[in-house]
């Protein structure tokens, strides 16, 4: 049980009687212990649980102790909860010391201490990633039946052996990257700026991986990997001068871009993929990160009009090569090896592809220096920050002066404009119009543009407030490109909008599968899980991002807000101070104090805020500080004026957590209609 101190002594049910395994969990996971527990038992394996089968008036640790004892193996329900508990460490080192096997569902990624990490060092490890524990039960049960099966001489002689293994092999990997990532979840970051995020939405994007069959017992089980997986690590820059990163940058990301296309191969998204560059690590420790079996990299020296590229393909499992090849091309010509690297690649995984699909890898451009411009463009967009976008939108506009059919560089001008816009970088009214233009002209060029399509469909509901016109961009969108990033993160803002968390959490699931790495997918989920009063998988969620990127921009107040809402308001200062150092007037900041009875603080702050100019201040933003305090007239004449200013932000608020007071009040049911938020 876990948590099997005094104060939770709900003593009820059976006693320590013959058992096969004894499960170990947070009493915060207790739904999921008691679902685990079922599933076992509904195959006629015997559990032992606490509270249940604690003997009423028996002293609690020493029927713990003895279930323990008289189990075949353990069952670990591993959370941030499970992970703090010392209640939980101590039954694992009860279990390790008594030899059982511990196979280990884990629903998040918080940290593990050394200690946890020592006593599970071999442990097998389940996966309950996208939020979803009960899709893991067959195969939780399957494992479960192996290990209470095994021989107890089998068991230790396969503890010795892997151990063995271990300390010889310089390339075993790390106990902590094996384990599976977690419950998948987010926060809409960044509220502090513009309550919206940036992300990293032009990656090439593929659907949840496929669940294979039992692990091999004590082996610590990597990352449910499909067998038809790859990642594309970025190609690296062997130019003399080193001056053709963008250019490696480009050909691995349009290789990615074209594998992703193939409908049975998992393709990794590219902010996972390249998070890898200049690391030197281990084959099988980024198999186990991104969940691939295989990885592409690869080369490019480029000499002025020459360039020679170098791709492999390599299996994660066991560092075999299954393909490699260096070509030696004109840079002109740069698009059709491009598309002759995918299609070997293909043939190396042993996929089959329509001919129809390969025959449209060909040249999107006859001109290579629109080419060039166009990978000058993608590669300054990832520096996330208006002087990149800035400077992608004019390579974007010269490639196509250049080339005026390059389909790509419309498309991708489209999405660079709406980010310009939504980020606040240009007036709302201009940058909204010209990203619905841009859209518009590569739905000429292209009329099954999805990513066009869904650059529409966000103008829609971010600018026009016409929901009903943007559920249809998206639906056209989402069946033209069901893969793409972009598409899958607008269509979940959509959906948040509306109030529709589930069918969001569906699409949000869906690219952080493909990209785990995102820390922005991580921070939008946790929002939606909040609204699903899911505070724990929230929270998890938020730490995630930090953990992926400790100085992702809003993270530390998106934790704040959760742990304000979840009554943890000390910690919640502590993180707002980290994202607000100066204390500026935020509604999280409003609130916390709120919060801690700091009542002139709070409101020190709303005074600092009423006094900026109206063209600095945000009456939606800190409508939520007043709907946290109670102050709903107040909240609600400001969320008015905002509506009559037709502010940029209002088409986020139903996502803005603060305001979920407002839910039942008339007033802000009528404004809702007013803005067609209501389905």
């Amino acid at each position: 049980m876990a948590e099997g101190g005094e104060e939770e002594q709900a003593a009820a049910g059976a006693n320590t009687g013959a058992h096969d395994v004894f499960i170990s969990y947070a009493s915060h996971d207790a739904a999921v212990a008691n679902d685990v527990c079922a599933a076992l038992e509904d195959q006629s394996i015997k559990c032992w649980i606490a509270p249940r089968d604690v003997t009423p008036g028996a002293h609690y640790a020493s029927e713990i102790v003895h279930a323990i004892d008289s189990a075949k193996a353990v069952f670990l329900i591993l959370s941030q909860d499970a992970a703090t508990s010392p209640h939980v460490l101590r039954e694992i080192e009860r279990a390790t010391s008594k030899r059982h096997p511990v196979v280990t569902l884990r629903l998040d990624q918080a940290p593990l201490s050394a200690e946890f990490e020592y006593f599970l060092n071999t442990s097998q490890w389940l996966d309950a990633s996208g939020g979803d524990a009960s899709r893991m039960m067959p195969k939780l049960v399957a494992a479960v039946k192996s290990v209470i099966k095994a021989p107890a001489a089998t068991q230790v002689a396969a503890l010795t052996s892997h151990r063995t293994a271990n300390s010889a092999s310089r390339r075993s990997p790390n106990r902590t990257v094996l384990v599976v990532a977690s419950l998948a979840g987010l926060v809409l970051a960044g509220f502090a700026a513009n309550r919206l995020w940036m992300s990293n939405r032009r990656v090439a994007s593929t659907s949840a991986p496929t669940v294979p069959g039992s692990a091999t017992v004590f082996a610590p089980i990597a990352p449910i990997i499909p067998a038809k997986s790859v990642a594309v690590l970025p190609f690296v820059d062997l130019s003399e001068k080193k001056d053709q990163e963008y250019f490696a940058d480009g050909v691995a990301e349009e290789i990615l871009n074209l594998l992703a296309k193939v409908p049975d191969l998992k393709v990794i998204g590219r902010t996972s993929s390249f998070r890898y560059r200049d690391k030197t690590d281990d084959l099988r420790r980024i198999g186990a990160d991104l969940s691939a079996a295989y990885v592409v990299e690869g080369s490019v020296r480029r000499s002025g009009d020459h360039v020679r590229i170098t791709a492999q393909l390599i299996s994660t499992r066991d560092g075999a090569h299954r393909w490699s090849e260096t070509y030696d091309r004109d840079v002109k010509d740069i698009l059709k090896v491009q598309a002759e690297i995918a299609a070997n690649l293909v043939r190396g995984l042993q996929l089959e592809v329509a001919p129809s699909l390969l025959s449209q890898w060909g040249a999107s451009t006859q001109s290579s220096d629109a080419y060039d411009l166009y990978l000058r463009a993608q590669h300054a967009l990832y520096r996330f920050d208006q002087p990149g976008l800035e400077e992608a939108e004019a390579d974007l506009r010269r490639a196509l002066e250049v080339d005026p059919l390059f389909v790509p560089a419309a498309e991708t001008l489209a999405v660079t404009l709406f980010d310009l816009a939504e980020m606040g970088f240009i007036a709302p009214k201009a940058g909204y119009e010209q990203a619905r233009q841009a859209a518009h002209s590569a739905l000429k060029l292209q009329p099954n543009s999805g990513l066009a399509h869904a650059v529409v469909g966000a103008v829609h509901f971010q600018y026009d407030w016409d929901w009903l016109a943007a559920r249809q961009e998206f639906k056209t969108a989402e069946a033209l490109a069901p893969k793409n990033p972009f598409v899958l993160i607008e269509a979940a803002l959509e959906r948040m909008t509306v109030g529709d968390w589930n069918e969001a959490m569906r699409s949000l699931n869906a690219v952080n599968a493909a990209d785990p790495f995102d820390a922005a997918t991580y921070t939008t989920l946790a929002n939606v899980y909040m609204h699903l009063d899911r505070p724990v998988e929230a929270e998890s969620a938020a730490r995630r991002a930090l953990e992926i990127s400790p100085t992702y921009a809003g993270a530390h107040g998106d934790l704040a807000e959760i742990l304000l809402l979840k009554g943890r308001v000390d910690a919640a200062l502590t993180e707002i101070k980290i994202d607000n150092p100066k204390e500026s007037p935020t509604p999280r900041l409003v609130a916390i104090y709120w919060a801690l009875h700091r009542t002139k603080e709070s409101d020190a702050l709303l005074a600092r805020f009423a006094a900026l100019p109206d063209a600095e201040a945000n009456p939606s933003w800190m409508a939520g500080a007043y709907a946290y305090r109670g102050e709903k007239d107040k909240a609600l004449d400001l969320l008015e004026q905002a509506y009559a200013r037709r502010e940029s932000d209002l088409w986020s608020i139903k996502i803005d957590l603060l305001l979920r007071g407002l839910d039942h009040d008339p007033r802000y049911n009528a404004l809702l209609r007013k803005m067609n938020s209501l389905e």
